[in-house]
């Protein structure tokens, strides 16, 4: 804001979307791998690791991931030539022109038969490898869902049935992975598994808060630090033991017994061949949010990066965070933005339209009504909240007003978890279209 300016909302609209966009170039998949793999005659750093890439038999890249593209293109650009063969799972719409690594297209939230081809695949690439040999793993949000690959007994639709049925009760991605990672052969350390005695490096570019790394896209080549115990418990915590197909039930009860192998453990010689580098994570582009709200004239501050909740309860704190500052003006001056990050969840699910940052954005517009020289966003940093077209949404004290002047009765949208007709219909929508990256949602809370 220029000196002697008046504050406006036009003003602080033009301002937000310049820090979600610095925000999300803070998290560019492709920046970020360069940021940590770099080759220097045949010395290849990953982070602070070095290969000598002489000594060095095959070189396959693969991996899963809504970030995979960038990532690859990245890692293209860097080895060239040098890659041998690889393969890495995307989101549909997601792939983009690459030289030496396959990318494959698949089905999310729900995994589909293009997920699990390309599963295959990998295992194909990965199991005949030797201990001179390295994998360069490269691995993104939505991972989990992409690189689907059910342990024997089991089929293709036990899980997309039992992922629809942990995500119509609201299970948490943790509670989510600790499932898949009892039923499915490359995730809890299964990829490192199938790689050994190769070296194997991986890339992660963390979607879940606090970066567990053996939560994220549920940890293929990571140490697993969940039990069939875990994954029996979260079945039993939502009341889906007669929701899930029986074979779900057989494999896990099985597990129990001790008749199956658990997923990787600390300790297990696989374990030891693999390094792992986060590139990108939620905290960093909230970092960057900060930054750049400051040189939009905000005094700006980054409250958490660890939000999580119902996303109705979530918009609750969002307003009260606004009215804090426009009625005490604290905790910090205004012109203020409040950056949260983090990875709220819509616990049921009902016909409507729109995902957690639209019901945010609603909600919040609700409890913000009559409160002037506010704005609330809501980004969904992947750009496809729901999924739909809309990364999320941006409202303000006006909002409620504007809808009953048209008709629409904003509880009523809500009730049926239909945000996205009701901020489509009053343009308030967050549409960036694919971002080809993924670390979780960011949340901004302007007041002037």
């Amino acid at each position: 804001m220029s000196q002697g300016a008046v504050p406006s909302r036009e003003w602080a609209r033009r301002a937000l979307d310049v820090i979600m966009q610095k925000a999300l170039d803070a998290v560019d998949p492709a920046e970020a791998v360069r940021r940590q793999l770099r080759l220097v005659g045949d010395q290849l750093a990953v982070g602070g690791r070095s290969y000598d890439l002489s000594r060095v038999g095959r070189l396959v890249v693969v991996g899963a991931g809504k970030a995979g593209g960038p990532m690859v293109r990245a890692v293209e650009e860097i080895l060239g030539d040098r890659i041998g063969d690889g393969l890495v799972i995307v989101k549909a719409e997601h792939a983009l022109p690459t030289e030496h690594v396959a990318l494959v297209e698949a089905g999310h939230p729900i995994p589909d038969r293009h997920g699990l081809e390309g599963a295959r695949r990998i295992e194909s690439l990965i199991s005949r490898l030797r201990a001179d040999d390295l994998v360069l793993c490269l691995i993104s949000g939505g991972g989990s869902a992409l690189a689907t690959y059910p342990v024997e007994g089991l089929a293709l639709a036990d899980l997309q049935s039992t992922t629809d049925a942990l995500l119509r009760v609201g299970a948490s991605i943790n509670e989510i992975n600790a499932v898949r990672k009892h039923l499915e052969r490359l995730k809890g350390g299964g990829l490192a598994r199938l790689a050994f005695p190769a070296q194997v490096a991986s890339l992660i570019l963390s979607d879940v808060v606090g970066d567990p790394l053996d939560v994220i896209a549920s940890g293929p080549t990571v140490p697993d630090t969940t039990t069939y115990a875990d994954a029996w418990g979260v079945l039993e915590r939502y009341g889906l033991e007669a929701a899930v197909p029986s074979s779900v039930k057989r494999t896990l009860q099985a597990g129990l017994r001790g008749e199956l192998t658990e997923t990787l453990k600390p300790g297990d010689p696989a374990a030891e061949t693999v390094h792992h580098v986060v590139v990108g994570s939620n905290a960093l582009a909230a970092d960057a949010a900060a930054a750049a709200a400051e040189d939009e004239g905000f005094n700006a501050l980054v409250l958490t990066t660890f939000l999580q909740g119902e996303a109705r309860e979530v918009a609750q704190v969002l307003a009260a965070f606004a009215e804090e500052l426009v009625q005490r003006g604290g905790p910090i001056a205004t012109p203020a933005c409040l950056i949260l990050g983090g990875d709220p969840i819509i616990k049921e699910k009902r016909a409507g339209k729109g995902g957690r940052n639209q019901e945010m954005a609603l909600a919040a517009a609700v409890a913000l009504a009559g409160i002037r020289n506010v704005l609330i966003g809501c980004l969904a940093t992947d750009g496809t909240d729901g999924p739909t077209n809309a990364a999320g949404a941006i409202v303000d004290g006006d909002a409620v007003a504007r809808a009953e002047r048209v008709g629409l009765d904003p509880l009523e949208y809500l009730a049926e978890n239909d945000a996205y007709r009701f901020l489509d219909a009053l343009d308030l929508l967050l549409k960036t279209g694919p971002t080809r990256t993924n670390v979780n949602d960011l949340a901004f809370v302007l007041a002037w």
